[in-house]
């Protein structure tokens, strides 16, 4: 596995987000996926602009989701290190259902996922050779995932969607610990690491 995917995995993500628009989510969406349905009635906002930005965070949770079911399938993670990643895909699974439902509540359709194996090829699966090759990609990828969701926390104007994608990159911090501490890798000596 090359050292500089972690470089081009991180930015992209948090790219993505930029690029969609994430900045200028409606309060509409953001009442939806936070579970405030009776706070939506009655709200204005681009339901368009709303499910683009959205399906871009579904996409994402798709990938994660692909990328722990490469690792699982593998055949190179000891029992514990496969129970820890099914749990950590059934929290993808579940940021993944909270974006999908928040979609059709905005009347849009959720981005499908890829194949399998596109997600297999865009994540070289063929240079998984160890547990370790495993556990530093989902490392990587959830690095990315926590700096996309804490790089659009400052510029939401609304609170209620700056705890959102807090409790989802929260989400990926965890992940991340576990994942890295499971690799033997210190802890980061500075503080301030998430998100620059």
């Amino acid at each position: 596995m090359r050292e500089d995917h972690a470089v081009v995995i991180a930015p992209a993500r948090r790219a993505l987000f930029v690029r969609s628009g994430a900045l200028a989510l409606s309060a509409t969406a953001i009442a939806l996926l936070s579970g405030n349905d009776s706070l939506a009635q009655g709200m204005g906002g681009n339901a368009a602009q709303d499910v683009n930005i959205l399906n871009v965070a579904l996409g994402l949770e798709h990938e994660a989701i692909a990328a722990y079911q490469l690792g699982a399938t593998s055949g190179l993670l000891e029992k514990a290190v496969l129970d820890t990643a099914v749990q950590f895909q059934s929290h993808h699974k579940g940021h993944r259902d909270a974006l999908a439902s928040t979609i059709r509540k905005l009347g849009g359709e959720p981005v499908a996922a890829k194949p399998d194996s596109e997600y297999a090829r865009a994540l070289r699966a063929d240079t998984l050779k160890s547990q370790a090759d495993v556990l530093a990609l989902a490392t990587k990828l959830e690095l990315g995932a926590a700096n996309a969701y804490i790089g659009v926390i400052p510029s939401f104007k609304d609170p209620a969607l700056a705890k959102v994608a807090a409790r989802l990159a929260a989400d990926e911090t965890m992940h991340w610990t576990v994942l890295s501490a499971a690799l033997g890798q210190p802890l980061p000596m500075a503080a301030l690491t998430f998100g620059a």
